[in-house]
């Protein structure tokens, strides 16, 4: 049985203020044609199907354009929504699409939605998990001890009690101990959101969302698909793609990626402004590329951006990196930055206020109340 694994679509995202639409759009296209190519017996789309939690009207649109594309090929569709999705608005309707193959995970109450497949070895049970905390399970399990995503996630699978003498497919979308992050993803909370990738062993394969670079977690039974384009500089040198993943009789597993070219690459773009200005540097180049420039000039060009909008139109970030900006630390700086979460901020900030580390009781109460301040935002 074949599956076509897809994730955090993020309709309606703007990167660097630039909608990505329209280059949403092409590449669903191309999914759209890579789906009908492979002909398979299911699409997994494992949430962050919008980028905010009430979507724009645009997003909307195209994400019905898409679910109605997906139907019409009749491939079975299984959705979940993702920590950037509101799954009351996402299962709107659910039962009526219900009709047409499309199977969209319900608002969390203690169960998980399943579905049943058949082929010639058999079924198929594909389970639809939602995103989830802890605080939210937790109201459906009173009597057990939920702390951690990892017990949220646990009690959740338990709840299952998938029948492990056939073979199983889980849609989630949490983050999983060991999985590598790109900018554009949430920075988490002192790694409170990790689950442990042991709570996923009844399964044949996992189909995860959340992180937005492919990747296994372990093996290739438990995988992250990426996003469909790239969200930020720091995966400039990914290659975006679509995993396929066939199940053959129990435990018996293939998955292979096909490669997705974007309408518009996101490239990091370095040297000197007269190079980047050359003909012979440009001319070969898709102009209409998103990119980052950073000038290694030593004197700053006036109206560089403005000048370099004329050969770049889609240049999204400017930096200098020179004598200046390397000993005044700025470049360093804001990538380090980038990279740390509140946590380790806030124990840097404690560190340098009292010339010492914070306990391991006020550790755990910065990131008890971290979590209850991410979750009030939610």
């Amino acid at each position: 049985m074949k599956f076509i694994h897809l994730s955090d679509l993020h309709l309606g995202k703007r990167v660097n203020e630039f909608s990505m639409t329209e280059d949403q759009e092409y590449i669903l296209e191309e999914i759209l044609r890579i789906i009908r190519q492979e002909q398979p017996d299911g699409v997994l789309l494992a949430g962050d199907i919008y980028d905010k939690a009430v979507p724009s009207a645009e997003a909307v649109r195209l994400f019905d354009w898409f679910l109605t594309s997906l139907s019409e090929t009749g491939t079975e569709t299984f959705l979940i929504s993702g920590n950037h999705d509101s799954p009351e608005r996402l299962s709107f309707g659910s039962r009526l699409m219900e009709r047409s193959g499309i199977h969209i995970s319900r608002v969390y109450d203690g169960r998980t939605a399943s579905v049943r497949l058949e082929d010639r070895w058999g079924a198929v049970q594909v389970y639809l998990l939602p995103f989830i905390k802890p605080s939210a399970v937790r109201g459906f399990f009173p009597e057990r001890e939920i702390l951690s995503y990892t017990d949220a996630v646990r009690t959740a699978v338990e709840e299952m009690a998938p029948d492990r003498t056939m073979r199983n497919i889980l849609v989630a979308h949490q983050f999983v101990t060991g999985a590598a992050r790109s900018e554009s993803e949430e920075i988490s909370v002192g790694g409170m959101d990790n689950v442990d990738a042991s709570v996923f062993e009844p399964f044949d394969y996992v189909a995860l969302g959340h992180i937005h670079g492919p990747q296994n977690i372990g093996s290739e039974r438990v995988r992250y698909c990426g996003t469909p384009l790239k969200y930020s500089f720091s995966e400039a040198g990914q290659e975006k793609s679509v995993t396929v993943a066939e199940l053959g009789k129990k435990g018996d597993l293939t998955v292979r990626t096909i490669p997705l070219i974007p309408r518009r690459d996101m490239k990091e773009i370095r040297g000197s402004y007269m190079e980047l200005t050359a003909r012979s540097f440009y001319e070969d180049r898709n102009r209409e590329d998103y990119v980052h420039i950073t000038l290694t000039d030593e004197e700053d060009i006036r109206d560089a951006a403005g000048k370099l909008r004329v050969i770049y139109p889609n240049l999204m970030r400017l930096d200098y990196d020179n004598l200046r900006t390397r000993s005044s630390g700025l470049v360093q700086a804001a990538e380090q930055v980038e990279q740390k979460t509140p946590l380790e901020l806030f124990r840097e900030l404690y560190r340098a206020q009292n010339n010492q580390d914070m306990t391991d009781e006020q550790e755990q109460l910065v990131k008890r109340l971290l979590e209850e301040i991410r979750e009030e935002e939610a």
